[in-house]
């Protein structure tokens, strides 16, 4: 009986049963250590191509920096980035999202709660556990159908309270927010100039892309405070 599935000799897939079974393999030695892998209600969701530079790599820069200056000023959580595993039982969901923030309030609460690394010692965690205050995905070509549907809803069931989705690919810009309503993610309100408001974050804010000097885009987050 087969017990894996290797594709072209880089990456060996075990057959899981169950999310206990995902958790338990991410964080053993036969977890691959590049590409994307996640579980979203049973299936394995692997994407192993490359970051787009500009349309994904520096926008997600922007992103981080903006949200991480905020998060610390305000000393109100936590922003992860990359291979930041977030897990959550409950919708059957085990992810690595482009950009995640965690407030101290959740992490207080028990509502998100830290996974500590196997033998890592103090302060070493390995996994975020429940619902994280915000997501953002930014689409790649490989993952457009999983950011535009499979995601959105997995977090919403998760109890994600913010997210955000971001498309930078083509001629024009996509960005959005949106909050979680009784019936899923619900568009937040936008104001005449494009600003978007935030609940997580308290502020609104817009996105918007240029092309420097080089040719090459640009992306400036800006922030826009109540009153």
């Amino acid at each position: 009986m087969a017990t894996s599935v290797i594709f072209e000799e880089q990456l060996e897939i075990p057959f899981v049963g169950s999310l206990d079974e995902f958790r338990a393999w991410v964080v053993s030695e036969r977890f691959p250590r590049r590409g994307r892998i996640d579980y979203l209600g049973g299936c394995i969701e692997v994407d192993m191509s490359p970051e787009d530079l500009f349309c994904h790599g520096v926008l997600k820069t922007e992103i981080v920096g903006v949200l991480g200056r905020i998060a610390k000023q305000a000393r109100s959580g936590y922003l992860f980035s990359d291979r930041a595993r977030v897990s959550c039982p409950e919708a059957d969901l085990s992810v690595e999202p482009d950009v995640v923030f965690v407030s101290a309030e959740a992490l207080a609460s028990g509502r998100v709660r830290l996974v500590p690394k196997a033998g890592g010692g103090p302060d070493r965690f390995i996994e975020l556990e429940g619902a994280p205050d915000l997501i953002v995905e930014i689409v790649s070509d490989s993952s457009v159908t999983k950011d535009t549907h499979r995601l959105p809803a997995a977090y919403a069931r998760a109890g994600v309270r913010e997210f955000w989705r971001i498309d930078a690919r083509g001629p024009r810009l996509s960005f959005e927010i949106a909050r979680l309503g009784a019936a899923g993610y619900e568009a937040a309100p936008r104001d005449s100039e494009g600003f978007h408001v935030s609940d997580v974050f308290a502020v609104s804010f817009r996105l918007v892309r240029n092309r420097d000097e080089h040719g090459r885009w640009t992306f400036d987050l800006d922030v826009r405070t109540p009153g």
